[in-house]
């Protein structure tokens, strides 16, 4: 781990986005192209391009550490989308807030909240 580089698309530990965009974001003096979750676990690589690949094999991981989440920030690309009421129905039976932003708004919010130390984690699917 202490080349800087994700392990098996996971870096454990909490970090602030240093910037987004181009595909990807920029965290922790790394940066990785594509989607991501960032969890109280720690980060790690997302498989998901859009909200059409939502599924709940997608929402697994944040879900495992639900009990250590009391927000989960859904960051849907550059534009705002619909979320499925079946998701939302999940989330709210977990007990974990969901809040849907464009992916921007949803990394510099996380980066508050995680400053303020909450329970909050993140799914911000990568913006060109």
């Amino acid at each position: 781990m202490s080349n800087g580089r994700l392990y098996d698309g996971f870096l454990p530990g909490r970090y602030p986005f240093d910037a987004y965009g181009n595909g990807g974001f920029r965290f922790a003096d790394m940066s990785h192209r594509g989607s991501l979750l960032a969890l109280p676990s720690g980060i790690r690589a997302w498989p998901v391009n859009s909200v059409a690949e939502l599924t709940d094999e997608a929402f697994d991981p944040i879900f495992a550490e639900g009990d250590a989440i009391d927000l989960l920030l859904l960051g849907t690309g550059a534009d705002i989308a619909a979320i499925p009421a079946a998701f939302r129905t999940r989330f709210r039976e977990a007990g974990i807030g969901l809040d849907v932003m464009q992916t921007g708004a949803a990394a510099r919010t996380y980066n508050i909240l995680l400053a303020e130390n909450r329970k909050v984690g993140a799914a911000l699917i990568a913006v060109p």
